[in-house]
């Protein structure tokens, strides 16, 4: 049976699987993305656990490898460098995988391939212009419009989190673990989506971990959240946001109500009234199938979007 092996690279953890032409799940392993020593350490033990859920689910079929990753990226993820994994600074993931996966590699920003999976398995099937969202340890995007996956000059189209949302506000988290200071940023401006709502800004805000975030702040979680997507709806002409992560997927019904009530103060043009905000559809197994979507997408097959 033809398959393609999945890679979702995060923050917190790496989740790999192989994932069937119909978007069922075979076979599944993760790790913990902090402890590395270094980056060469956190890839042999991507490694690891690639030949793991390998085992178990078969390496015969395998036609891709689709692999969603945090940002910024160059061009088809020749080299990437997630904010929130410090290990890897312009890592040469593209051509490191290909070494060690039997089968064409294709990677895309997690958020890009979230959207990806959306459209093929999830809420927004059918649907020509929408945004994806992850709110996690990290925050992106993915956008589609006119049934077509954004992709920009280096293919980081959609960085939602760094869109400013409270001038003069917080800087990005530094002393959580796993998270870049701010100068380590070049041109980071205080107040972006990301600095504000993330999971690590909200620890550090409060003091505490974000699972346990009282409702004053997943009103405030979520509210700005929705006013990013307010202002992407203004200025893309659409209509529908999907949001998951463990953040946004943990608060639950608050947050998303938050969330839409500043849409709604925004989203105030003839072409972006009316826009909702809604739980992405697949749940917390949206992320490993959007990478699975990358690869299929890669491999030629249709993901119900180009």
């Amino acid at each position: 049976m033809p398959a393609v092996l999945a890679i979702d690279i995060g923050g917190t953890k790496i989740d790999a699987g192989i994932v069937d032409a119909d978007g069922r799940i075979l076979a599944r392993r993760r790790i913990e993305t902090g402890g590395a020593a270094d980056g060469e350490d956190l890839f042999d033990r991507l490694v690891g656990l690639i030949e793991a859920v390998a085992a178990g689910g078969g390496r015969r079929g395998l036609v891709a490898c689709g692999v969603g990753t945090g940002g910024p990226m160059t061009r088809s993820g020749a080299t990437v460098s997630p904010l929130n994994i410090p290990a890897w600074r312009r890592f040469p993931l593209l051509e490191r995988l290909s070494e060690a996966v039997p089968a064409p590699v294709h990677i895309d920003n997690d958020a890009k391939a979230l959207a990806l999976g959306e459209a093929w398995k999830g809420a927004a099937q059918g649907e020509r212009n929408f945004m994806a969202m992850v709110v996690s340890t990290g925050i992106g995007g993915g956008i589609v419009l006119d049934g077509r996956l954004l992709e920009g000059a280096e293919g980081n189209a959609g960085h939602i989190g760094h869109v400013v949302v409270r001038p003069g506000g917080s800087e990005l988290p530094g002393h959580v673990p796993g998270v870049l200071e701010a100068s380590e940023l070049p041109g980071h401006v205080p107040g972006v989506l990301e600095a504000e709502a993330s999971g690590p800004a909200i620890a550090r805000r409060t003091g505490r971990p974000a699972a346990e975030a009282g409702p004053d702040e997943i009103d405030r979680a979520g509210t700005l959240v929705g006013r990013a997507v307010g202002s992407v709806a203004n200025l893309l002409d659409l209509r529908l946001a999907l949001v998951a992560g463990s953040v946004a997927l943990g608060f639950g019904k608050p947050f998303f109500a938050a969330a839409q009530r500043e849409v709604d103060r925004v989203a105030r043009l003839d072409h972006s009234l009316g826009a909702r905000v809604r739980p992405a559809g697949l749940g917390a197994d949206g992320p490993l199938i959007g990478a699975a979507a990358v690869g299929w997408r890669g491999s030629g097959r249709h993901v119900g979007v180009r």
